[in-house]
């Protein structure tokens, strides 16, 4: 397994949702992956097929993002067992790290849990998801997390995109100290991510970088829906090759 690229001042990790987007993001000259699936449920956890095909292929670092359903992200003691299961595999296929997050009914970061994943991963480090963001109170939440000892926190300041949260995500750049990694994401673009990196001082970014992708196929039964009603079962979301590029070189021209 390669090492993970050093040597830029700004890391970009894309959120790919399949083999295809990891290897788009590969190209695109991306130094991370957050693994995932069904990105239209906010991401849950990719297939093991998917962890071992990107870990055995890829150069670029690859964190599954461990989470057994889209909703919120207050787990049964079947869907934590689940969790502590996918983070089993991804430690025994050598991953470099998995992405997760749990909550408690309030809204607190769910710190037994959390400490439980946490050893349960080591020595794989762990990062934690926009579950965060989701959470009671932003400021004490991230303690939590440097406490339990999570190397990034991906967030949008607790706003709906990381543009309009770029203030929020200052001050938790500037609270992190960099005991922890603040990692800005949602709504992450080309048109907007060096304005984000100059307003937060966040030196790593994520986002999906994806573009529609028509479908090849040249039958189609119209009359049958895989999806909802309202789904296109004609094409799919994919990350761009040209967009991580482009993502890429706005970063390193800062």
């Amino acid at each position: 397994m390669a090492a993970p690229r050093n040597s830029d001042k700004f890391t970009l990790e894309i959120c790919a949702n399949s083999v295809a987007s990891a290897i788009a993001a590969e190209k695109g000259g991306a130094h991370r992956i957050e693994l995932c699936a069904n990105l239209t449920e906010g991401g849950t956890t990719p297939s093991y097929g998917q962890i071992k095909w990107c870990v055995e292929n890829l150069q670029v670092e690859v964190w599954p993002l461990i989470r057994p359903r889209g909703g919120d992200f207050l787990y049964s003691d079947a869907e934590f067992e689940t969790i502590l299961e996918d983070i089993s595999f991804c430690k025994k296929m050598g991953c470099h790290g998995i992405v997760t997050g749990l909550l408690n009914t309030d809204g607190s970061i769910d710190e037994e849990r959390c400490a439980k994943i946490i050893e349960a991963a080591s020595p794989m480090p762990v990062a934690f998801h926009r579950a965060f963001d989701m959470s009671n109170d932003l400021i004490k939440s991230l303690e939590t997390l440097i406490d339990l000892g999570f190397v990034r926190v991906l967030t949008s300041g607790g706003k709906e995109n990381a543009f309009v949260g770029a203030n929020e995500l200052a001050k938790l750049v500037l609270q992190a100290k960099e005991r922890i990694e603040i990692m800005p994401g949602a709504g992450v673009n080309t048109g907007n991510i060096t304005e984000i990196a100059k307003i937060t001082g966040a030196k790593s970014f994520h986002t999906t970088a994806k573009s529609v992708v028509a479908s090849k196929m040249q039958f189609r039964n119209e009359a049958s829906k895989m999806g909802s009603e309202n789904a296109d079962e004609f094409s799919y979301e994919e990350t761009d090759v040209a967009k991580v590029m482009e993502l890429s070189r706005l970063l390193k021209g800062l």
